[in-house]
């Protein structure tokens, strides 16, 4: 199993990186990003603190992904810190889309979609046909998220991506112990959204993700 997107509390997560890392690996996860919050102020040390524990993930056999949440920043910003966070060291980065129940500039997924440098378009509210179309092009993934108040437009987002050929990644948004999902809440989330069994099956599987960090 994979989780793409949590959090510790080197932003706004309850959980030290290895805590997060060992609940993980007991649940049975095989790959983990740490992705904590991220802008000009703090992204290069977020990824040296992750990047840090890296033998801790080894020992209870899990993939550790490091990489970063671009958060709250002008759209203008995101391919320069989406570079800079690549070139620091980041195997992944994720962009904070425009979730229905916080107040992100308007433009962000359009940003966030056309940026060669950004994987994944985090809960991505009610995005548009275009920007998905976007997403394709870019390669970027759009996420289907278990996180509460984010999660209402779990079922748009799906319908969007089935419509424009987008990939999809199934992620928590972990901040606290409880929301690090089993393999039956996870599938749960994604048929929730609308898949049907086989296509949940389809990208719940480390399949598409490890294609992903391949890149």
């Amino acid at each position: 199993m994979y989780d793409l997107h949590t959090h510790t509390i080197h932003s706004d997560g309850e959980l030290l990186p290895t805590e997060l890392i060992r609940r993980a690996a007991v649940l049975g996860y095989d790959i983990i990003g740490i992705t904590d919050h991220a802008d000009r102020s703090n992204i290069s040390q977020i990824i040296k603190m992750t990047e840090s524990i890296r033998s801790s993930a080894e020992e209870y056999g899990i993939r550790l992904v490091t990489g970063v949440e671009i958060t709250h920043v002008p759209p203008r910003e995101i391919p320069e810190l989406a570079r800079l966070a690549k070139e620091e060291g980041a195997e992944i980065v994720i962009v904070h889309g425009e979730t229905v129940v916080e107040p992100v500039m308007k433009g962000t997924n359009s940003a966030a979609c056309s940026c060669e440098y950004v994987d994944i378009l985090a809960h991505p509210g009610l995005i548009s046909e275009q920007d998905a179309e976007l997403a394709k092009a870019s390669g970027v993934f759009l996420e289907i998220t278990s996180r509460g108040g984010h999660n209402r437009t779990n079922g748009h987002v799906y319908r969007i991506a089935e419509r424009t050929g987008c990939r999809m990644v199934v992620d928590s948004d972990t901040h606290d112990p409880g929301d690090l999902m089993t393999e039956e809440a996870r599938k749960a989330v994604a048929l929730g959204a609308g898949m049907n069994r086989d296509t949940a099956d389809k990208i719940l599987s480390d399949y598409e993700v490890r294609d992903l960090l391949k890149r």
